[in-house]
Order: C-alpha cells, then structure tokens, then sequence
C-alpha cells in the first residue's frame, strides 16, 4: 500500500521537467489551436445502480482484454480523524489487508497476487480511503467475495497482534518517506499553511505518537462508522456487462447492513493573510523553496483556472519559471507550480531546486517576479492554448487504462465519490476549454495576491435494509485464466535497412514509437562514464533548426510526448502521440533523433543539471548504493561496471566535450543499429510510408561491437560498508551474478524469484515486513541484461534491527538454496501470480511497447509471452529447488549496507559474514 498525498485525480498534474532552448510561441499557438480543436473531450460510459443498503455501483464496459478493474473508494479519509488520533485512516487502510471473517487465507494481497492481479493497491489520502485491483474476468466472483468480506465481515479476524504488526509497517513508512532527501518538508508545511483544528492541519501518515496510541476500540469503531456500504462507491470496469455487474454485486454485497448517517465536512479554504516563513535544515545537496497558499479547492469554478495558471506558471519546458529560473538565469534545477485540489481546501505550490551555489534569494525574488508578471497580465494566448491541450490530452489518454492510479475507474470513482456525478470530469474540461486569459488572471489575483507561507529548506552543513444472507463458508472456487490475446507484432524494413516493428492497438486514438538503438550504459568509454546517458538527455536540447524550448512547445501544441533515456544495454528514444497529430510529431521527433546540435551553452547547462543529480544521488541511501555495487560485482573495467544510475561520475561528467557527444551519436545512432517499435492506433500500410519519408535519408554504416566480457563469480563473501550519518534506516544491499535475460532457464528463475523476493508474499518481505515489521517492504529482483545480470535484493530496515535483519537475510538466502526448499504450495502461488497477472499487464499500448520491447532488446523468441504460461505451469518443485541451488551463492554474496555507521557498524561485523570493507560514496576504500 502506497500513501497517498492529497491531489484528487481531477486536478491537472503538473510535470516537472528540466531542458531547454530558443523561445518560439508562434507557430506552437497555432499548432495547439489545431491540436484542442481535434482533441475531443473523453467519454466513459456507464451504467449506475444503488443497491439497497446504500451501495453505489458504476459499471464501464471495456473488452479489449479479459481483465475487469476493481475501484473501491470508501469516502473516509484523514480529514475524518481528530486530533490525537491521526494517522488512523491510512492505519485502517492497512489493516483492510489482513484478512477478513470468511477470507482469512493469509493477506489479502497474497490472495490476489495468486489469481494474478495486477494495479493492486490501497491508498489513503485526506478525503477517500480506495482498494483497488485489476483481475482476470474469471476471477471476478473470487475479488468480489473478498472486496465484500473485508466491507462487510472484517472485525472478527483483527486482533491485536495485527494492529501491532501494521502499526510497526506504518511507522517504518513513515520513517522511510522522513529518510528521503527533502522529507522533512511535507510536515512543516502541513502544520504551518492549515489552522490548528483545520481537518487538513495534521498528515494523512499522522504521528508516531497518535499511531503508538491506536487501540482495538478505535480499530472497531472507526469501522463500524465509516465503512458501511452506505458510504462506498464501487466501480467495475473492463471486461463485464451491466448486467452481469448487477448481480455479482448484489449476490455478494447485498446482505451488508447500512453504516450510521455521517456528518460530511463543508468548504473550509482557510484563506490566510501576510506572509510566513519558515527555515529548516536537512541532509540534502542543494536548497529548496516551497511556497504554498490556501485556495479553493477541486469542482470549483477556480479549480481549472488556477490549473492552467501553474501550468503556464511551471508546468515544464515551457513554463516561464523553466525559460527564466531553469534555462536564462540558471538559478534553479529544477521548478514547478501546482495546483492540489482537495475536497473542502486546495493549495497553490511553488518548488523551486536551487542550482548548487545559486543565491536563494535571487532564486526566490526571480519567481516571485515571474508570478507577478503573470498576474498583472495574465497568460499570453499562445500560453493559454498550449496549456489547455496539455490537460485535454492528459485526460485523452486516460481511456487507455481501465484500472490502477488515474484509470477510467479512478476517474468515475472519484467524480461519484465527491460530486454524486460520475462523469463531473466533462465539466471540468469543458472549464479548461473555456478559460480566458482574463479569468486566470483574475482567479490569481484572488487568491496569490496574500497570504503564503513560504518553506526555506537549507542542506545541513554535511431507510436502508440488507439483502439476503450469503452463505460465506468459503470463497467461490478460482476461475479458470482467460488466454491472452496480443496483437502479433507486424514487421517492415525501410530502404535504409531500419527494421519496423508494429502491434496494431485501436482501443484509444494513441501512437506510441520507440526507436531502440542497441548502445547504453555498455557502450560509454570507461573514461567517459555517463557519456551515453547525457548523450540522450541532450538529444531534447536542440536541433539546428529548433531550439530546445521551441522543440517543447510544438510537442505540447501537439499533445504529443517525448522521452529519451538510456538502460545498461540500449538507447530509446520515445514518441506517445494522438493520432490526429502524429505526421507533426513525427517530423519533429526524426528531427530530433537525426539532428541533435548539441550546443555547448545547452552542454554546459546541463553538466551542472547532472553534477546536481549526481550530489543527490549520493545523498540517497539507495542511490548511493546503486553507484557502486556494479563495480563490486562486475570488478572495474568491465561494460557493466559504472554507476547503475547511468549518472556517470563528477569528474567523467566535467570532462565530456560537445566533441564526444558529436562522435557518440555517429557512432551509434544507424539506422542498421536501430529498431523502431510502434504500437497503438495505425496499421503497417499507414504508418510505413509515413516513417519511410521521414527517415529514409537516415544513412547506414559500421558500428562498433560492445564488448560484455563474462565474469567469474566471486569465490568468497564480502560485506561493505557505506555511512550515512543521521539515517533513520539502514539499506542491506545482497548481490551476485546471474545469468543473462536471454538465458534458457530465465522464465523459471523468474519464479524462484518470485518466491524468494519478487512479491509482496516473497519468502524476505513476509518475515522483515508482515513477520518482524521492521521494514515497509523488501524485495529482491534480476536486473535486466544482454549479459550476466545483477541479482540484487534491497532490504531498507529501521537502524536499530540492521545486524538482525542481516541475519535473517542470511538464513533466508540459505534456505532457497536448499536449506528450505520450495514447497508445492510455494511453487503453486508463485506459478499462478506470474501466469495469471499476465491479461492485466499489456493494457495501454505503453504497457505493450515495453513487453515487445523486452523480446527486441534481449533477443527472447518472438513467442515469448504466448510460451511464457506453458513454462512456467510445467515447473515442478525439484526443478525449482535444483534452479535455486545451483543459480543462489549464499555463501559468496556480496553485501553492502548503507547506514549510520556509528549505531550500525559494530553489530554488522560481529556476524562474521566476511571479510568487512569501509567505502565512501564513490566506492573507494576508507581506511
């Protein structure tokens, strides 16, 4: 379960990007008024019923594939509690996951992980409290009995040995979000911009004081007040009829008695006046600015105005806090505006990053400036228009996906849960679509004119009635998987010798490319490390005709998506575009793949943006581990030894020349080392000829072999050490080689993994989470690899459980290699998580590009998918435990802990594991 902050999903997010280039407003104007008349506002239909206890029921039918998503939102969220008891609701979210009266069968995501959910989670914010899932349609009856029993039949299993053990899971999670760089803000900022009683004064995460205080009467109570059916909204999308929804739902939620009449909370803006400051200090690299003012909050008639006035404010590349802040006075990495709607309140945030030796105070008077600006005159229509085609594709995109976070599920759920109206989303776009720049303006002056609190964080120096009753003996029995059905994937070459590959996918009027050149993190000379990726990144920087902020505002018009990134084995550069736009955005995408200027101002630029990144990297506990457990493993010199991060290192990064850039693209971006993926709404005789004209002239030629040597495995344990000072967790870090993604035995080491850490009912997360409650969550996972793979786990514990939580980790790497073997049972779970989450994983044509991505990359047959169940049902226990004994080394791992060496040390090496090695944050010997 993840925390949810307060955003609702109808509040237009902003991104937060950071590149740049030339200031063009023009032509993008003219692009995005073509683009917003073309892009229609999105229709979801469906079918409401209320059952008689009060219950609302949405149904939205959606066959592309045979997985139903299930959106539960109970209207309860912290905004509920009262002070000395906060952190309840998401507490309470917590203990939903334990079992229920007549589905006690472990946790509740043990279950659903072994019918092959996927998008599982539960969330709790300031308003709503939701469960959510997708599932194959013939495991529906199965979710649906579970959904109802922890609604309605939950009290009789909890005890108070589960609420001690979620207490400790949720005070590690807050521990965790406290341990990360900037984490000190969110409560600072909720206790100072709200007054004291404000429903929104205290964190949805709450205290650790309030959480220790939680007792079995408030377990109960709070149950039984806020969980009846009266007070749900239950959304059923994907692959079932109205129908058929009606009586699933009232087989098996009709008999569930109505909850009291609730008091529901008004608007409460809590509008301040004059400005606050505030100062505090933390173990981060650079200085950060948050400024926050309470405004009105979502299903306002401010709401979309002040959307589009943080987008136009800080809502990326062409923002005018990037163009001034990011790009022309270099003050900020990194600055945002937002809008947070919540249900009775909202708040307007600036964040602004300050570059590394920049003046806060200049930073902070420049945005200041620019917010000014923006309010005595309002958007420009060229702003306005690209603005509003940015939201309206956003929400286009939205049909892609039936479930998970911001699905078509999410959003009826939301709309019926705080406005009665399931489809309230039209209005919303329908204000976006009318806005003037008059009324942003005025909207501004509102509500930004006074009364912000401004957050300095400075680095530390270092008449209802129940059905009949349903017989809950048992569970109904586990429906048979649905076949998967994928589009085959189509394939043509260009006159270049560019190899195309298509899945047609028609369910959203959406195109999705990637051009997968075959480069990456092994292709960066060992000088160089970070070549690669910077390379990329400066890709978006410019080309000889567009410049970088021109190159961003003509995608925008266009709603049109670009990315480019390197992994360890390939370089991608990626378009997701509407197909009403896509001859556009494809010209500007080849001329951004083919032309790069890589000028030395963007250059420059952009080494300090990645210096920075590289300082908070080295200030993150994972992250700091990440950089240097590759070259532990693989040994220095090797392709795959530099940081996993892609990062590089300062001194590699200070030394890259526009030269090496320039060689680096004609080295390796030919059409011969190249595959171009599309996916989505075209077919091969469309889009050929469009991709012909457009990089036919792409010349081929040579391209060098990367030379991924094989490494000999280590012979003996070694055990690291990395201080943290001042961590409230330690990071065990376990790691050895395994063999490449392409091995023949990949699928079934899949599985083994899958039992060992690669799920929440993995053999480590179930003892260091649900078991000893020292840890939000562990895992283990095979990085992907042409080559050998990094098999790593990753155990983030609180600081004063690390030499205990090490030792566990040793028995249990001990036990799945033969100490313990894997059961039948074991085997059976995990066979029927990996097969049955299949149908809920190729749902967007995102989600599609990346599975074939995966086939193109590591070179796995064309039928790996369809085999993919075939294998992974015909394992049999001895084979699991033979795979696991000779692929586990538990006597030869590779450890790495990152902590407070002054609490941790002593403890770690009284285990004797090995011999014991200090390192600093570049991986080098401390003495």
């Amino acid at each position: 379960m993840t925390l949810s902050l307060r955003r609702t999903i109808l509040a237009a997010s902003i991104a937060l990007l950071s590149t740049g280039g030339a200031l063009h407003a023009a032509e993008p104007a003219k692009a995005a008024n073509a683009a917003k008349a073309e892009i229609g506002i999105p229709d979801i239909p469906y079918t409401k019923f209320v059952l008689k206890n009060g219950l609302t029921v949405l149904v939205h039918e959606d066959h592309k594939s045979p997985v139903v998503a299930v959106n539960t939102w109970y209207h309860v969220g912290s905004k509920n509690e009262k002070a000395g008891k906060t952190g309840f609701a998401h507490l309470f979210e917590h203990l939903m996951f334990s079992g229920s009266d007549h589905f006690n069968q472990g946790t509740f995501i043990n279950a659903m992980e072994r019918i092959g959910a996927t998008n599982l989670n539960g969330t709790t914010n300031t308003d709503r409290t939701n469960y959510f899932e997708n599932v194959p349609t013939s495991m529906l009856d199965y979710t649906l009995f579970a959904e109802s029993d922890r609604m309605g039949h939950l009290l009789g299993v909890l005890d108070q040995k589960k609420l001690d053990l979620q207490r400790g899971v949720v005070q590690n999670e807050k521990r965790q979000g406290e341990n990360q760089p900037y984490g000190v803000a969110y409560q600072l900022l909720t206790e100072n911009t709200w007054p004291a009683g404000h429903p929104y004064s205290w964190t949805v995460i709450g205290s650790m004081k309030d959480l220790d205080a939680a007792s079995m009467t408030d377990v109960q109570e709070w149950f039984k007040t806020n969980y009846g059916p009266n007070n749900v909204t239950l959304v059923l999308a994907g692959d079932i009829t109205p129908e058929q929804a009606r009586e699933k739902v009232e087989k098996y939620y009709g008999e569930i008695p109505a909850g009291p009449p609730l008091a529901k909370h008004e608007a409460w803006v809590a509008k301040r006046t004059g400005t606050h400051r505030g100062t505090v200090q933390d173990r981060v690299p650079q200085a950060r600015i948050y400024r926050v003012w309470n405004v009105p909050g979502a299903h306002t008639a401010t709401e979309p105005l002040l959307d589009l006035a943080a987008h136009v404010l800080g809502g990326g590349k062409t923002s005018r806090f990037y163009k001034r802040l990011v790009y022309k006075d270099q003050l900020a990495t990194n600055a945002s505006a937002s809008n947070d709607s919540s249900e009775i309140a909202g708040q307007f945030d600036l964040t602004l990053t300050a570059r590394p030796g920049a003046d806060t105070r200049k930073l902070e008077q420049a945005a200041d400036e620019e917010l000014r600006a923006l309010m005595k005159s309002g958007p420009t229509a060229a702003e306005l228009e690209i603005a509003k085609t940015a939201i309206l594709a956003r929400y286009t995109r939205i049909v892609e996906r039936v479930g998970g976070f911001g699905g078509k599920s999410d959003l009826l759920a939301s709309c019926a849960t705080y406005t009665g109206k399931p489809d309230c989303y039209k209005d919303y776009l329908k204000a976006i679509k009318a806005a003037t720049p008059a009324a942003i303006k005025q909207a501004m002056n509102e509500w930004l004119a006074d009364g912000d609190y401004v957050l300095d964080v400075q680095p530390f120096p270092t008449n209802l009635s129940a059905g009949a009753k349903l017989d809950r003996s048992a569970p109904p029995a586990l429906g048979q998987p649905e076949s998967l059905k994928l589009p085959a994937m189509q394939s043509a070459t260009l006159s270049n010798g560019l190899k195309v590959v298509l899945a047609e996918r028609h369910s959203a009027p959406v195109v999705n490319l990637s051009m997968m050149v075959d480069a990456g993190y092994a292709s960066d000379a060992q000088d160089l490390p970070g070549l690669a990726s910077l390379s990329l990144r400066m890709l978006e920087e410019g080309t000889p005709t567009r410049g970088s902020l021109k190159i961003s505002e003509e995608f925008e018009a266009l709603g049109a998506e670009y990315s480019a990134y390197s992994n360890l084995d390939g370089a991608f550069v990626q378009l997701n575009a509407l197909k009403a736009t896509l001859p556009k955005a494809l010209d500007i995408y080849a001329d951004v793949l083919l032309h790069p200027a890589y000028a030395q101002n963007e250059l420059d630029r952009l080494k300090k943006d990645r210096l920075a990144a590289i300082a908070r990297e080295k200030s993150n506990p994972q992250l700091m581990a990440l950089r240097v457990m590759p070259g532990l493993i693989y040994g220095q010199g090797h392709a795959y030894s530099l940081p996993l991060t892609g990062s590089g290192t300062e001194a590699a990064v200070a030394r890259i020349s526009r030269d090496d850039l320039v060689k680096y693209h004609a080295t390796w971006f030919k059409p011969n080392n190249a595959t171009l993926l599309v996916v989505g709404d075209t077919t091969l005789a469309e889009i050929t000829p469009l991709l012909e004209k457009t990089f036919g002239g792409w010349k081929a030629g040579a391209v060098p072999q990367k030379n991924v040597a094989q490494v000999a495995p280590a012979d003996k344990p070694v055990v690291y050490l990395m201080d943290k000072p001042g961590a409230q967790q330690s990071v065990i870090y376990a790691a050895q080689l395994a063999p490449p993604r392409n091995a023949p035995d990949a699928v079934q080491l899949q599985v083994v993994n899958n039992i060992f850490g690669g799920s929440f009912s993995s053999r480590i997360n179930m003892n260091l989470r649900e078991d000893k409650h020292w840890s939000y969550g562990v895992g283990a996972s095979l990085q992907p690899a042409v080559g050998q793979r990094l098999y790593l786990s990753t155990s983030p514990v609180q600081t004063d459980k690390t030499g205990a939580a090490l030792q566990e980790l040793v028995q249990e790497y001990a036990n799945i290699a033969g100490a313990k073997p894997i059961t039948a049972a074991e085997l059976s779970s995990a066979q029927e998580n990996e097969t049955l989450r299949l149908p809920g994983s190729f749902e967007t044509a995102g989600q599609l590009a990346g599975a074939y991505s995966t086939i193109l990359q590591y070179k796995l047959p064309a039928d790996y998918y369809n085999s993919f169940t075939g294998k992974v049902l015909a394992m049999t226990p001895e084979q699991a435990n033979a795979l696991a004994a000779r692929t586990v080394t538990p006597g030869k791992l590779t450890w790495l802990v990152v902590g407070d060496m002054s609490k941790v040390e002593a403890g770690v090496r009284a285990l004797n594991l090995g011999e014991v090695r200090k390192l600093d944050v570049d991986g080098k010997p401390v003495r």
